[in-house]
């Protein structure tokens, strides 16, 4: 229930030295000042040295003007006094203000961000320095109230739609659990294919105070506070994305579609084994195409195929492929390729693209075969279960080769440039691969019960 959970103990320390920081001061030019850029308000003054700066600014924390270089015209800084001196930072604009990596609407902003900062590194900066060392991530007891309850609500939701599922108990008491305490449900009660991912982290800017859910301490600062991974919401400090294992849960709430995601992403939201695609069109292609002729590499109707390729985005595994509604079997079949095709990594990843490449170009068929397998081992493992399954499908599909006219290494020229992409983008990279890519295909399925 809502009243038994407890939320874990939040370290404000962070919290209060923010709440002391000095406030700033704009310092405003009792002069009008000729030729001030428009960006800029009265706390311009003009071309000034240094000096004049620091005696204008003198004694007053947290006082700051703007000023144009004299040895450079033409290039601002920001003079700001902090611990009884006058520091000065080169201020640049390209729509926003900035010194550093944070853009700002505004200099006051701006120097409240940097007075944060400068207050808490000097007065904290051995605390932030050791703020990863205890991490209430590895001790989340606070969520063992609530993990019968969640997995309950898994198991019993498991076989349904999970957008359904999202939708439905939006307002349920669980929905107040963290991203981390849901996290942790679903590693210990319903995470069967336990594929190890990742978390997707992006600079985030946070409305209100926020506290990091690696070191349970307070995110400070008015913008970019810190990272949130687009996948699962787990939100951290940067410095502690570092030591954030891989373990992302993805959220189906955040996964907005099925192609062009991630592979492995998509397999965890959805708690599958391999994408649901694959599956959805090798079983409907296993009940009717196996003896279409030109199987996967006569095409079917481009409108068609993108038709099936929303369905999926929009409904999930829910979408309805079946002969009622795209009778042409080759529109399933493109509708696969075009999943493979979309991929932003492929199948076989960039990282074992070359690998592969050098495997092939092996002499000795039986020295090949152990160097191929070799360099599966190092597929991740949702790739590796992705491209073991459609291997032993394309196997049953080369067994009707007498009624489809498709053998391996039909199948292998269709299928090479679909599982496998050099990391560069480069034309005459492919067309030298080209061959490359075919044979590794048409070994994988000659060879899928040895080598898988």
């Amino acid at each position: 229930d809502a009243e038994e959970y407890q939320p874990p103990i939040w370290k404000s320390y962070l919290y209060q030295l923010q709440q002391e920081a000095p406030r700033p001061k704009r310092i405003i030019c009792p002069r009008e000042v000729e030729n001030r850029p428009k960006y800029y308000g009265r706390e311009f003054h003009g071309i000034i040295s240094r000096e004049q700066a620091d005696e204008i600014l003198a004694g007053v924390e947290g006082a700051y003007i703007l000023r144009e270089s004299q040895r450079q015209p033409g290039c601002y800084t920001l003079a700001l006094r902090f611990g009884n001196q006058t520091l000065n930072y080169r201020l640049f604009y390209d729509g926003k203000h900035f010194v550093g990596e944070k853009r700002f609407e505004s200099i006051h902003d701006l120097v409240t961000d940097g007075l944060i900062t400068l207050y808490i590194e000097t007065k904290a900066s051995e605390y932030i320095s050791k703020m990863t060392t205890n991490p209430i991530y590895e001790h989340i007891g606070y969520a063992t109230l609530l993990r019968e309850k969640v997995s309950r609500r898994l198991s019993r939701t498991k076989n349904e739609s999970r957008k359904a599922s999202v939708t439905s108990e939006e307002n349920t008491p669980v929905e107040k659990i963290t991203s981390l305490v849901r996290r942790a449900a679903l590693t210990q009660n319903d995470n069967h294919f336990n594929y190890e991912k990742a978390h997707n982290f992006k600079v985030h800017t946070f409305r209100g105070p926020h506290w990091c859910e690696y070191c349970a301490n307070f995110m400070w600062g008015l913008i970019a506070q810190g990272v949130r991974c687009s996948d699962c919401g787990l939100n951290v400090h940067k410095q502690c994305s570092k030591y954030v294992p891989n373990d992302c849960q993805p959220d189906l709430k955040r996964i907005k579609r099925v192609y062009c995601c991630d592979l492995t992403t998509l397999v965890k939201a959805h708690n599958t084994q391999r994408p649901m695609v694959v599956d959805s069109c090798i079983r409907e292609i296993e009940a009717r195409g196996l003896k279409s002729e030109g199987l996967y590499r006569v095409s079917g109707f481009t409108e068609h195929i993108e038709d099936v390729k929303m369905a999926f985005d929009r409904d999930g595994d829910k979408a309805d492929i079946s002969a009622s509604i795209y009778p042409d079997i080759n529109i399933i079949a493109g509708a696969l390729k075009l999943y493979f095709r979309d991929l932003p990594i492929p199948v076989i990843t960039y990282d074992t693209y070359s690998k592969f490449i050098e495997a092939a170009k092996i002499c000795n068929p039986d020295e090949r075969l152990e160097a191929i397998h070799e360099v599966l081992m190092l597929l991740p493992a949702a790739h590796y279960e992705t491209l073991r399954y459609l291997m032993i499908h394309l196997k049953k599909v080369t067994l009707h080769e007498k009624e489809n006219f498709m053998n391996a290494e039909n199948l292998g020229i269709v299928f090479g440039p679909t599982l496998m992409r050099p990391p560069e983008d480069s034309t005459l990279a492919t067309l030298n691969d080209m061959r490359y890519q075919k044979l590794i295909v048409q070994i994988l399925i000659e060879n899928e019960d040895v080598l898988f």
